[in-house]
């Protein structure tokens, strides 16, 4: 699997299971990921404006990607997380393998649900 596969499915994944919960919540008196207090101001009309903030999250990824390049194959690259490795792989007598650790972090405003 491709990393940018992989980070765009667990995102994909994440707001999929938010917005899963949101019903359930919104039925037993609770709030997934509530939008933040809402900021009131005066227009020069006179008029009140309501502000709802949508918080900002961080989703931290840190993952290993793996090279390897074998005698006989083509070689690949995968991508693998915990006890668990997506990616191509082959069998031969010799090969190189080189692991490297990617930590990052991508915001994400997640939908929100009033309260």
């Amino acid at each position: 699997m491709k990393l940018e596969d992989f980070v765009a499915e667990t995102i994909s994944q994440i707001i999929s299971g938010i917005k899963k919960t949101h019903n359930n919540a919104e039925k037993n008196g609770a709030a997934v990921n509530p939008r933040l207090a809402r900021k009131t101001r005066t227009l020069s009309t006179g008029r009140m404006k309501v502000e709802a903030r949508s918080p900002i999250h961080t989703v931290e990824f840190d993952v290993a990607v793996t090279t390897m390049e074998e005698k006989g194959t083509k070689g690949g690259i995968g991508v693998f997380i915990g006890p668990m490795a997506l990616g191509s792989k082959g069998k031969s007598e010799s090969s190189n393998t080189s692991v490297s650790r990617i930590k990052f972090s991508v915001p994400v405003v997640f939908p929100t649900q009033d309260m």
